[in-house]
């Protein structure tokens, strides 16, 4: 466990010992990616659904025709689907449409990974379904400070919902993430789950103490790392 100051420590002490922690690995750092705190960052975990940032990422350095209908949506539709809803469907079909198809979307992400130094990640599908979609709190600092670098990531990650017209009807598909629409302001988010990985998330918000880096890996479930990463967000 990393830690820079003493007061900082002794409040994680008192948070501990009031309401532990069940995340294996987690984070909480500045906007730079300065650790305040950490636990377990070096070690390698699966992330389930965060690997979506890195498949909307890819895709958009391909500049592709974002207006573009790929089934019933367009692109853009797609990868907000993908960011908000944390939908399988949608970041599939991204990968599949992306230039050279579904095996050359993954390489591009190994390739992007390794560009912005996360030697310990490693991506097999788009979606994160594969246990094999690995990295570590340390890269995933990482990955969240690129993704602020994308207006479409940063727009997806602040809707607290997504609402496409399909026909005549008007459809909604709620964030993954219920905080987004009630407090703070955000400038990354991304859940994921599945049994190998627990509950993660990661996240970039605006707190009473300043924009703050949030990676929670292993939670227990998808009911306690929205809970525990608001805390440590709200104390460090």
């Amino acid at each position: 466990m990393k830690c820079l100051l003493l007061p900082i420590l002794l409040c994680f002490s008192a948070i501990t010992q009031s309401a532990p922690l069940t995340a294996h690995a987690w984070a909480v750092t500045d906007a730079e990616g300065r650790v305040f705190q950490s636990e377990n960052i070096h070690e390698q975990r699966s992330i389930a659904s965060i690997t979506k940032l890195m498949t909307s990422m890819v895709v958009l350095d391909a500049q592709q025709d974002m207006l573009e209908k790929i089934g019933k949506y367009t692109r853009h539709e797609l990868l907000q689907l993908a960011i908000v809803k944390s939908d399988n469907d949608a970041a599939t079909a991204l990968c599949k449409n992306y230039p050279g198809g579904r095996d050359f979307c993954v390489t591009a992400m190994n390739a992007k990974a390794q560009d912005l130094q996360m030697p310990n990640t490693h991506f097999v599908d788009g979606t994160g379904l594969g246990v094999m979609n690995i990295s570590t709190g340390e890269d995933l600092i990482k990955m969240v400070m690129a993704a602020k670098e994308y207006s479409v990531i940063v727009a997806a990650s602040q809707m607290s919902e997504v609402k496409i017209k399909e026909k005549k009807k008007w459809l909604s598909f709620h964030n993954t993430n219920p905080i987004i629409g009630n407090r703070y302001q955000f400038w990354v988010s991304k859940t994921g789950y599945i049994r190998a990985s627990g509950g993660c998330i990661v996240m970039m918000l605006d707190t009473q103490l300043g924009r703050r880096i949030v990676v929670i890996l292993g939670s227990k479930s998808t009911h306690t790392r929205i809970p525990e990463a608001e805390l440590l967000a709200k104390k460090f």
